[in-house]
């Protein structure tokens, strides 16, 4: 410990430059030190002896060797429903660990916030990106109003995750859906580059905004109230051919530069710190292990300085069967310019073949010196030397009015309205507040589960009320004047449709979440999940009827059904603050948002993207009723 407290040694100098700490810090370390940088294990084997004593018990020639990263998968947290307090104190002992090794040097935690601090129970869940992406096609004086709402989403995600202890967030995702079918998809901002560019913006809402004149591609932070953000997955996963998950993307490069690459552009001008790879192949090559696209282009030309990082098990894809030759993938994957590895579990194999690897020269100390040098540069910036325990001043801001309210107006603004009246002379929206009587029905209209959609809690989420918020019915009836009567029935009986004293319905129906693990039929009809189309025809076919679409994507909505609404809107997976919906449809705000992707007709017709020779959707791009108007894009 005495080296650490000795101020004499540049790197612990705060005033010192950051490069000069970097290479004073690594001119220090062993082989086994710098490996362990590079190594990213889950939180359910981070126990202390493997960040602070690991050496000794496995490397027993190795004085003071530590792990350096941990991440926390989807539902792995201290206990069920913890609370961001309880993250804390979990992530802070972890750290002490860290500081207690030979050199100090401070851990780096990370987890995917990816629509707010969505791991945590009771914090703020934004709309996820595909509904943030409806904002983003907008008229030149409304586009940094709009810009503004990204960054301030940024923002208050990053004090969200630093109540927590976490460090370190995997997004943005600023893949360019191509074709709905990419199980992703929700997590994409659109299949139009332009628009995924504009939401880039969020990465200075995360980290902060680097001065004028801060050097390109080096990673910025700004300070304790932000977040190390990562961009993912370099490049091209939501290109891939039928839109299969970690699939094949064919293309030229100058198509994959133009579509796929430009976002990232954008990203690295803002100081992102960490971009993960992809699982996915370019022209049948695995980006893992793509040294002219991660090195020449990433790195070299782009000018990337922070990290690149694995995405999870990302090497062991490398090999057919999965998970053989190991070491064969990490020289693959480390020479191509992967700088930390996300290893779960299996961690102390990876950190005993890396070093038997450097030792044997199939793997430069070079190439080990530059990973770390990035790594190492990441933790100063992010000032984790100087702050490496969790503020808990910041606690009272989680899922605090201020940021409720800003979730609220996402939800506003992200809400597509596709059809307003089956005759345009006679609007069905808004809806009267002062009806004598509403019927609220659909699978997705009291489930705060759905309504949030994948990666909240857990990476496939579960139904029901499974985090702090107000859901679509429970939105309506604080809307509603006391004299109106609200019905709800998840599946409307035969007595309710026979009625002849409700005003109208509101139809809440959508996809069943299920993250990369759809079934196949989902997957390739595209189709609107628990029968909502019988849903919606019954109640369609007696009562006048508004249907509220929760999904991660378009979804097929056939023309029959289609001529039965009386209104249809595309909320996608709007999250934790439902009253969002209930502004808009009752009038207190008109609609705003238009589509990020292509609503085709038929799932045959995929891929259909804007600028297609044979481009015949149902609704086009940027398409958004407002008055029962469309929208002019300019």
């Amino acid at each position: 410990m005495e080296e650490v407290e000795d101020l004499n040694y540049i790197y612990r100098n705060r005033n010192a430059p950051t490069e000069a700490r970097v290479k004073d810090l690594l001119s220090r370390m062993s082989l086994e030190e710098k490996v362990g940088q590079m190594t990213l294990i889950e939180r359910r084997v981070a126990t202390p002896s493997a960040i602070r004593d690991f050496s000794i018990d496995y490397y027993i020639h190795v004085s003071g060797y530590m792990l350096g990263s941990i991440f926390s998968a989807a539902a792995s947290g201290p206990f069920k429903n913890a609370l961001s307090a309880d993250w804390a104190d979990m992530v802070d002992e972890f750290q002490r660990s860290a500081l207690e090794t030979r050199l100090g040097i401070p851990l780096m935690y990370g987890n995917d916030a990816v629509h707010g601090s969505n791991s945590l129970h009771g914090t703020t869940i934004f709309p996820h990106n595909i509904g943030l992406g409806a904002t983003g096609l907008v008229i030149f004086y409304l586009l940094l109003l709009l810009l503004y709402l990204v960054q301030r989403i940024g923002a208050a995600t990053a004090l969200e995750v630093r109540a927590s202890g976490i460090h370190w967030t995997f997004a943005p995702c600023v893949a360019v859906c191509r074709d709905p079918r990419w199980e992703s998809c929700f997590l994409s901002y659109s299949e139009d580059t332009e628009i995924v560019r504009k939401m880039t913006s969020i990465i200075s809402g995360l980290q902060g905004k680097p001065p004028q004149g801060h050097e390109k591609g080096y990673p910025f932070v700004m300070g304790r109230n932000n977040i190390i953000a990562c961009s993912k997955h370099f490049v091209g996963d939501g290109g891939t051919d039928k839109g299969d998950n970690e699939g094949n993307t064919i293309s030229s490069y100058s198509d994959l530069e133009r579509i796929h690459m430009a976002p990232y552009v954008d990203c690295i001008s803002q100081g992102v710190s960490s971009i993960m790879a992809s699982y996915s192949s370019w022209n049948g090559d695995k980006l893992h292990a793509h040294h002219f696209l991660l090195t020449e282009i990433l790195k070299d030309k782009l000018g990337f300085k922070g990290v690149v990082i694995s995405n999870r098990d990302g090497l062991s894809r490398l090999s057919t069967p999965r998970g053989s030759e190991s070491r064969s993938c990490i020289i693959s994957a480390i020479n191509a310019g992967i700088d930390m590895v996300m290893v779960p579990f299996r961690f102390k194999d990876f950190v005993d073949d890396l070093v038997y690897l450097v030792k044997n020269e199939d793997v430069l100390e070079s190439r080990i010196d530059d990973a770390v040098e990035r790594i190492l540069r990441v933790k100063f910036v992010a000032g984790l030397f100087e702050h490496p325990f969790s503020d808990r001043s910041l606690l009272d801001r989680v899922g605090c009015k201020l940021h409720r309210d800003l979730a609220r107006e996402a939800v506003r603004k992200s809400l597509v309205l596709l059809k307003n009246g089956k005759e345009p002379w006679k609007p069905f929206l808004p809806l009267d507040r002062k009806a004598e009587r509403i019927l609220v029905c659909g699978t997705h209209a009291d489930d705060l589960g759905y309504q949030c959609g994948e990666w909240t809690g857990t990476r496939v989420v579960k139904s029901g009320r499974i985090t702090i918020g107000t859901t679509i019915l429970g939105a309506i009836k604080k809307a509603v004047g006391n004299e109106t009567e609200i019905i709800y029935e998840k599946y409307p009986s035969t007595d309710t449709l026979a009625r002849e004293d409700i005003s109208f319905a509101v139809v809440a129906v959508g996809e069943a979440p299920n993250a990369e693990f759809w079934h196949a039929t989902a997957k390739l009809e595209l189709v609107i999940s628990f029968n909502g189309p019988d849903v919606i025809s019954s109640v369609a076919d007696r009562i006048p009827t508004l249907v509220i679409l929760i999904s991660g994507r378009p979804l097929t909505v056939e023309p029959s059904l289609l001529e039965k609404m009386d209104a249809l809107v595309a909320a996608w997976l709007p999250g934790s603050e439902g009253e969002g919906i209930a502004d808009v449809i009752f009038g207190d705000y008109n609609f705003e948002g238009q589509l990020p992707m292509t609503w085709f007709k038929s799932v045959e017709q995929l891929p259909s993207n804007v600028g297609s020779s044979s481009y015949d959707p149902l609704y086009p791009v940027g398409f958004g009723l407002t008055c029962n108007k469309e929208k002019v894009i300019q």
